[in-house]
């Protein structure tokens, strides 16, 4: 050490600014609060991530936020059309936060890499890519209102977010790319594999059923004894805990008072609060006949599908009846049978021909359009403009609204002053006070039911988180809510022998079938083997025989399943050759293969492209997921990314 300070003092002096610099930022982040990631996050976050090591040091991470979160998993509901349900809700955010997650490390990867997408990226790719036909038809750009209403549409965001959202995704595929840059295929390697995966192949195949090899093992009293004795541990806690439960319950028409209404103040309220949720776009309604022609057809076949829509024009024109017409010729089967009615649709929802159909045809004009669906008789029968609902409109849904959640928070109240009053007085003379109820139940299990209550699962939950002789607590039932306790646990334990005979002797069954349908079918490919006579070794063992189609590797067979998954080395095997053995998991096989299709040079030569691009496309998609996989190991190795586990519980239920 001495030698090293007696070096030069321009070493020596950088030496001591490192480590007296590295200790500062120890003591920096070890004496302030949540600095190093552990201390606690906004109530709004869901994760933060650290790009690089130093970033929990000096508080550079990049937030996703719960409201992120919430807004992907909204427009996921909106898209499914799912019912807006809190838990429904939390489903989603579970999937879609960690996708989120993981976008933001793959952009701070990107960026290392000095991967980035400009403005012109963003633009080439609205020309170019999924949204170029709409936005760009015939080259023309659609204009700035329209492209707005299509983004607000379509994805409820604004156009800055918009482009910003596909800005990224043009920075992920090119990390993808780059990632995946030497990930290549020989060519022979392709025609190999796909010589292989195209074979056809037809068998004959005998089956040995292990149900109907079941009804022959049928165990003595002494066997099922001794069965039970040598399996004791296993039948220890056989029979399941059960517990009584005792409790009162009210429903929401015996809330004193009954059901809190919604005040016309209230209703107001709610009306001034929720404003954009009463906004309706443009939208238009109409009707159509299609006459479906594939975009790849023919110019024959085209023309054909053209001069049959122009014809039942015609016969519209010359007065013919629309919906008659739709019903004998659309090739919709969505709308065929309603005479080609179609419900009121927004702007940008259609395929972009029959969208400007919509909101440029005038009403009532019947004219053709083509699209890639083929060739639609379109009649636009009624357009409105984008309006925002009135409170007379959207009254009655405000007030069911109201009304539910004033329910919900007086049965939750009334839940809590009971389990109050129960606290005190217990629940017999609670319940007597308020002219309720007391019920106990049979000993129930952990997955039973209560049939005097429309839901009594979160009570059986809680009643099995429960000890006997704790307090009384509430519990939801779907329409009100119980007050219970437990009053008797009867442990799990072990039959006896009489009262579980039918439940053992399937257990003996189960434990000697695979052992004798291993057997009974070796027997059968042996016997085969020797005879060479499938048929014959069939009918010696009792199996039955059948034959399968001509199939290829995803091919099904029945009693046996997909062939390539359990038996692929039918594929190897010559016509006239028999199989071994063959576990089809409750099945026993034996194959005989009688015919065998191998795909010729010239075919392969006409897939071969297509083929390998999609081998590449495999492999390069394992090869990012292999990536994808490492860095995410690495940043919770590391402690690079802080998720707020208060900020992604599921939602509160009232009283649970």
């Amino acid at each position: 050490m001495i030698r090293f300070l007696q070096r030069d003092s321009r070493v020596v002096k950088a030496f001591f600014v490192v480590i007296i610099g590295l200790a500062s930022v120890s003591m920096v982040v070890y004496l302030i609060p949540g600095l190093t990631g552990q201390g606690a996050t906004s109530a709004d976050t869901y994760a933060v991530i650290y790009p690089h090591w130093y970033s929990r040091f000096i508080s550079s991470g990049v937030t996703v936020s719960q409201q992120e979160v919430d807004k992907l998993a909204r427009q996921q509901m909106q898209r499914q059309h799912y019912p807006d349900n809190p838990v429904i809700l939390n489903l989603i955010e579970q999937r879609v936060g960690p996708q989120l997650v993981q976008k933001q490390i793959l952009l701070a990867e990107a960026e290392k890499l000095g991967i980035q997408a400009t403005g012109d990226d963003v633009i080439h790719f609205l020309q170019k890519g999924q949204f170029g036909e709409f936005l760009f038809p015939n080259g023309q750009y659609i204009g700035t209102d329209r492209y707005t209403a299509f983004v607000a549409n379509q994805f409820n965001l604004s156009v800055p977010e918009f482009e910003d959202e596909i800005r990224q995704e043009i920075v992920i595929q090119r990390l993808q790319s780059l990632i995946t840059a030497g990930v290549s295929v020989g060519d022979q390697e392709v025609r190999d594999d796909y010589r292989k995966g195209n074979i056809k192949i037809k068998f004959d195949y005998a089956v040995i059923s292990a149900d109907e090899l079941a009804k022959t093992i049928n165990p003595s009293d002494s066997e099922l004894a001794a069965f039970f004795k040598t399996n004791a541990a296993r039948y220890a806690t056989a029979v399941p805990e059960e517990r009584k439960i005792t409790y009162f319950a009210f429903t929401p028409d015996q809330l004193p008072g009954g059901v809190p209404q919604p005040t016309q103040q209230e209703i107001q309220q709610y009306f001034n609060a929720h404003q954009t949720e009463y906004e309706v776009p443009e939208q238009a309604r109409s009707r159509h006949i299609l006459i479906k022609v594939a975009a790849d057809a023919d110019a024959k076949t085209d023309a054909a599908a053209k001069a049959k829509a122009e014809g039942i024009l015609k016969q519209i024109q010359g007065g013919a009846n629309f919906a008659d017409l739709a019903k004998k010729n659309s090739d919709d089967p969505g709308s065929k049978d309603t005479g080609g009615e179609l419900p009121f649709a927004r702007r940008g929802t259609m395929v972009p021909e029959f969208d400007t159909a919509l909101f440029s045809q005038k009403i009532g004009d019947i004219k053709i359009v083509k699209s890639q669906f083929g060739y639609h008789i379109v009649q636009v029968e009624e357009r409105q403009a984008a309006h925002a609902e009135s409170l007379a409109e959207v009254l009655p849904t405000i007030q069911a609204t109201l009304i539910r959640e004033k329910a919900a928070q007086a049965e939750a109240s009334y839940a809590q002053t009971l389990t109050s009053e129960a606290l005190k007085n217990g629940l017999e003379k609670t319940a007597a006070a308020h002219h309720l109820e007391v019920v106990t139940t049979p000993p129930v299990g952990s997955q039973g039911v209560i049939a005097a209550l429309p839901d009594g699962s979160q009570m059986i939950a809680k009643a099995f988180q429960s000890k006997q002789g704790d307090p009384p607590q509430p519990a939801s039932t779907g329409e009100g809510y119980a007050i219970f306790q437990v009053t008797g646990i009867a442990p799990a334990h072990a039959p006896n022998l009489a009262e579980y005979k039918s439940k053992i002797a399937d257990d003996y069954r189960n434990e000697l079938l695979p052992g004798l349908l291993s057997q009974k079918t070796a027997e059968l490919a042996g016997k085969a083997k020797s005879l060479n006579d499938l048929a014959k070794a069939a009918q010696q063992v009792g199996a039955t025989v059948k034959s399968s189609d001509l199939v290829g590797e995803t091919g099904q067979a029945p009693d046996l399943g997909q062939v390539g998954q359990v038996a692929p080395q039918l594929f190897d095997m010559k016509v006239g050759e028999i199989s071994g053995p063959i576990n089809a998991g409750r099945t026993g096989v034996v194959a005989k293969l009688v015919d065998k299709q191998v795909p010729t040079a010239d075919e392969i030569a006409k897939n071969f492209d297509q083929y390998k691009d999609q081998i590449l496309d495999e492999r390069r998609s394992e090869a990012f997921s292999v990536f994808m996989s490492g860095i995410m190991d690495d940043y919770k190795k590391n402690k690079r990314i802080r998720t707020n586990a208060k900020a992604q519980q599921g939602p509160q239920i009232p009283g649970a």
